[in-house]
């Protein structure tokens, strides 16, 4: 089964995530109808999604023509009822509260066509727990974006116990379509893969000043300037098979009582008290810039965005 719905998407939720799945599904062409409970937030988001292709032709990312297009396929719904209306698509971006994403689908079940896909931008809940009651569980699905969406790819793909397999195949292909990187998980884990991985290495982070082994600055420096220029080539596995003219499996082979004695000294309950967090903010605000959150946020994206070019430009061999 292919997605073959009409070329329109419904978010509901517009929210930071959501504000971002906006220009996702606006720029691939898709009308793009947006609901928020909060008048003030869904025009909030409005207005940032077009400052936001606005600021993606001055840096060269979109011309003139594409903005504007982007734009008027943009439309703003008071009533969840007139987002969904001719959706094939229902990107749902509402709070993480499980009671409340419960009602929200129980809502979207009523609201949408019996051929819409419901997906939940949920970083943390179980699809089969949100949908738990919902007579439509069966097209309900969770695509867990990387935060902002527009500019990073990955989504995480989990359907839940009631899930249809076709459901899951046409949602992996519309996220193809619109540009996205969907990343199909095997069951559900708390936090997923993206989550549990950065829970990990911030884990460390956070025991390593914590105890004293290094301040905040060596830390970021250390991620920042040497593991992450790695890590933003190639995953774990890539960069071990790099790292060995023998591939991964003889670095493995060579390193592994190496990794699993790190594995063993590993902190696994951290101090993670006021004074270990004011020590990291302050040192963070030294190195960035205090009150510069916006402009470091405009940065991250810009960079990511010309990585991710060079990285079209030249992809890796194989």
């Amino acid at each position: 089964m292919t997605y073959r719905g009409p070329e329109v998407a419904a978010i509901v939720g517009a929210g930071v995530v959501g504000r971002s799945w906006i220009r996702v599904y606006a720029r691939a062409g898709f009308l793009t109808r947006v609901h928020d409970p909060d008048a003030g937030q869904l025009a909030r988001a409005i207005g940032w999604a077009v400052r936001s292709a606005e600021e993606d032709v001055r840096l060269g990312f979109l011309t003139r023509e594409e903005a504007r297009a982007e734009e008027s396929r943009i439309l703003p719904c008071e009533t969840l009822g007139d987002a969904v209306a001719g959706a094939g698509y229902v990107q749902e971006s509402g709070p993480e509260a499980i009671a409340t994403k419960r009602a929200i689908y129980r809502e979207l079940d009523r609201a949408a066509s019996d051929d819409v896909i419901l997906a939940s931008s949920t970083s943390a809940n179980d699809m089969s727990v949100i949908s738990e009651g919902v007579a439509g569980a069966h097209r309900c699905i969770v695509a867990h974006p990387v935060n902002p969406p527009h500019v990073i790819p990955v989504v995480e793909v989990l359907p839940g116990e009631k899930t249809d397999p076709r459901v899951v195949a046409a949602t992996l292909d519309l996220l193809r379509r619109v540009g996205m990187l969907p990343v199909e998980m095997n069951r559900f884990v708390p936090g997923f893969l993206l989550n549990r991985m950065q829970a990990a290495v911030v884990r460390e982070a956070i025991s390593l000043v914590g105890s004293g082994v290094a301040s905040p600055e060596a830390v970021e420096m250390v991620m920042r300037d040497g593991l992450g220029l790695r890590w933003a080539l190639m995953g774990p596995f890539g960069t071990g098979h790099s790292n060995s003219d023998g591939g991964v499996g003889r670095y493995y082979r060579d390193y592994g009582d190496a990794f699993s004695g790190l594995w063993g000294d590993l902190d696994t309950e951290p101090d993670f008290g006021d004074e270990v967090i004011d020590g990291i903010a302050a040192a963070t605000r030294a190195a960035y810039g205090d009150g510069s959150v916006p402009a470091l946020s405009a940065w991250r994206d810009r960079m990511i965005r010309r990585i991710l070019r060079l990285k079209r430009e030249d992809p890796p061999p194989g």
